[in-house]
């Protein structure tokens, strides 16, 4: 698995933050925040993958196109970023050697923090 940045959703979630369309939660509260199977399988028939894609910091260009499997990292709910789920992206990025998305996202959080 040679999973990498996702550039565009990088810049997607710099925007959203910009915006101030961001929720500033707790670290733990992304097991409750996160979406559910149901609410990706409904967000993905209604904008497609693409739009699918810019909710997630990490991409794997090895696995299928058009599937759940070929992106990882979410950062946010569909309509604003969640502070919780930047905090464990990053985490769990630095923890698995994805340095780069690991780097970003403690940019992306430093950005959360001081709006």
């Amino acid at each position: 698995m040679s999973v990498r940045l996702n550039k565009k959703a990088l810049e997607h979630a710099r925007k959203l933050v910009k915006q101030g369309k961001v929720v500033h939660d707790e670290r733990d509260d992304w097991s409750e925040d996160a979406p559910s199977t149901d609410d990706e399988n409904r967000f993905i028939d209604k904008h497609g993958w693409d739009e699918y894609a810019l909710w997630h910091l990490g991409e794997d260009p090895d696995a299928s196109e058009e599937t759940k499997g070929r992106f990882s990292f979410p950062y946010g709910d569909f309509s604003k970023v969640h502070r919780c789920a930047v905090i464990s992206l990053e985490s769990r990025a630095a923890q698995n050697d994805h340095d780069d998305i690991a780097e970003e996202t403690k940019r992306l959080l430093e950005r959360i923090d001081g709006e």
